[in-house]
């Protein structure tokens, strides 16, 4: 049996089990609110308890402080109780995607000459072209929209205009067509059209919860605006989780267990950094772990600018005050799957030790019959890791986050998948401005 087909539904042996634990979501780029989150978890956790044979209930979070709950678990026969926070930032996305029509266009022509300019994008297609389509798709659906728009603008015009000769016909007989006349047309036949062009890309941003086309643009222009610097906001924003984190680690508590979904595991990785840099992991306080899922770091680290981000990843592989799982799957067309976020940014010191990179194997962990339903559902299974699987491996989202088995035990001796990519394909590689 090869390296990425281990027995999976076995759980690892634990000498100290987990009894109690912290866990800290840092979610994606989403506007929405965190409850979306205990919904997942709720309806999700009852099902792959119901599959793999084992009691998950959740209940409201005690006190006051972030968004979150509470959950119990039975599983191996042992008894865990975990506190889930998400770490919430939901309100900088809602502000950086309130701009206007004319300003998202303008985000789509800045965001591709950052990309296409510095080379970054050529250099993320020798990755993964999943996730280059898929930010390729809002840049391409835009100027659709647009050409749509233009032509509802010519075809609003030519109907006007022709109206009002038949018009004019109608009342006085064959028209003599005279400069005023012509001028009075042309003004009603251009006012028409201006205004079909603009409810047409009314409509189109109105409906984009079925198209995706802003959301995606204002997620990439997010980074691109500042060539892959944190916005001002977002740092005071991560200063304040560090500090959450860190006073968690002073709790009476077997593990505290971060982690980061989609754009969230970049934040987790300075955010982590930070914390190890300040000397807020006490030695003989609870473990430390970095569970990243669906990474798109790459999207950001290749960027000019990204120092900041580069430094971090450089700085937070070789720490054994941590444990760092990457998980993705090649499944995942949203994710840069199995690409080794430190290695590909070009920043693997000679002490690398993290991170632990394989793949959730979407394929194989869903049934053939789920795997269909969900195939060509992009977004949902960018969201998949964090859901049940009808067929587990040795990945299971809720053993990971309320189990008695600590992240750094579970996957002490998991190989990294042979088909990783942890080699340097970053044009910038400077840590430092």
């Amino acid at each position: 049996m090869s390296s990425d087909s281990p027995q999976l539904n076995k759980q690892p042996a634990h000498k100290q089990p987990v009894k109690r634990r912290r866990v800290f979501y840092i979610p994606g780029y989403d506007p929405i609110h965190p409850r979306r989150y205990r919904e997942l978890y709720r309806s999700e956790g009852r099902d792959q308890a119901r599959i793999s044979g084992y009691d998950i209930a959740l209940k409201p979070k005690a006190g006051k402080g972030n968004y979150g709950w509470q959950v119990d678990a039975t599983i191996d026969g042992e008894d865990v109780h975990a506190d889930v926070e998400v770490l919430v930032w939901s309100d900088i996305v809602r502000g950086s995607m309130a701009t206007s029509i004319p300003a998202t266009y303008w985000q789509m022509i800045r965001t591709a000459w950052e990309y296409i300019g510095s080379g970054a994008l050529w250099r993320l297609m020798r990755l993964r072209k999943g996730p280059v389509i898929a930010a390729l798709y809002p840049v391409g659906m835009l100027i659709v929209q647009l050409l749509i728009a233009l032509l509802a603008f010519y075809g609003a015009g030519t109907v006007i205009a022709e109206a009002a000769f038949l018009l004019e016909e109608a009342i006085y007989g064959p028209v003599v067509i005279w400069p005023r006349w012509f001028e009075e047309t042309l003004v009603l036949a251009v006012a028409g059209g201006c205004l079909a062009f603009w409810l047409v890309l009314r409509w189109f941003k109105k409906n984009d919860g079925k198209f995706f086309v802003y959301y995606l643009m204002h997620d990439y222009a997010y980074s691109a605006a500042s060539k892959g610097e944190n916005p001002p906001e977002l740092e005071t924003r991560m200063a304040e989780f560090q500090s959450t984190i860190a006073q968690a680690l002073r709790d009476d508590v077997d593990e505290v267990l971060v982690v980061g979904h989609s754009s969230g595991a970049h934040l987790g990785v300075s955010i982590l950094s930070d914390l190890i840099r300040a000397g807020a992991v006490p030695k003989q306080g609870p473990k430390l772990a970095f569970l990243s899922l669906g990474q798109v770091v790459p999207m950001v680290s290749f960027l000019r600018h990204a120092y900041r981000l580069r430094a971090d990843l450089q700085f937070l592989s070789a720490q054994d005050a941590l444990t760092w799982v990457d998980v993705t799957a090649p499944g995942d067309g949203c994710a840069f799957a199995l690409c080794d976020p430190v290695s590909v940014s070009g920043v693997a010191p000679d002490s690398k030790i993290w991170p632990l990179v394989f793949s959730a194997r979407f394929t194989q962990s869903l049934s053939p019959q789920r795997w269909k339903a969900l195939r060509w559902k992009f977004f949902r299974l960018h969201f998949q890791y964090l859901c049940a699987f009808d067929r587990p491996k040795d990945y299971d989202y809720f053993q990971i986050t309320a189990g008695p088995v600590s992240l750094s035990e579970r996957y002490k001796d998991r190989p990294p998948s042979k088909s990783r990519i942890d080699h340097a394909v970053s044009k910038f590689t400077s840590v430092t401005p």
